[in-house]
């Protein structure tokens, strides 16, 4: 697929968004580093080759391609939608402190897709992704963090932000 057509556009702008969430550099060539590439690739709308280009990169325990091969298998671009699969890559990522995959993580613990639906987790990653997060994306965590926070106890409250406190980012981890 390519970035022209009337939905070009859109795609692009979709494209550079996953990108700033997850951290990664701007579209550039074939012979930069593979998570660029990857990210060029996605752009293009070739997600198999997207997710062939990230699987080995996130083995190797680098948290942008496991959040962003997360996504992919999230939603199904160019590997079978697979919320478990996702589930692990954003933890493997969250693990080591990339925002944009703890609060994916908080979203998947909310809805219970790929893991059992748990509030205090969700609270947990959340609350860790709003910390972490740049100002654009702070005020999206903030809400949806602030929208868990309705559905909890004060008890569950007071557990997820102790977990939060005691967290510890952990470099280099595979998908579990």
């Amino acid at each position: 697929m390519k970035l022209t057509g009337p939905s070009a556009p859109r795609r692009m702008l979709a494209a550079l968004l996953v990108a700033a969430a997850l951290g990664l550099p701007a579209p550039a060539g074939a012979g930069a580093p593979s998570t660029t590439r990857a990210f060029t690739l996605y752009a293009r709308g070739d997600y198999e080759a997207a997710a062939a280009e990230l699987t080995p990169l996130a083995w190797a325990g680098d948290p942008r391609a496991q959040g962003l091969l997360g996504f992919l298998y999230e939603y199904g671009k160019g590997v079978p939608q697979n919320y478990l699969a996702a589930a692990n890559w954003y933890a493997s990522a969250a693990e080591q402190g990339e925002a944009t995959a703890q609060y994916l993580l908080g979203l998947l613990y909310d809805k219970g897709h790929g893991v059992p639906r748990d509030v205090v987790l969700s609270q947990k990653w959340l609350i860790l992704a709003t910390a972490r997060a740049n100002k654009r994306e702070r005020d999206v965590y903030t809400r949806l963090r602030d929208a868990v926070a309705t559905k909890m106890s004060a008890a569950q409250l007071a557990t997820a932000q102790r977990l939060a406190i005691e967290w510890a980012p952990v470099r280099g981890l595979p998908a579990q």
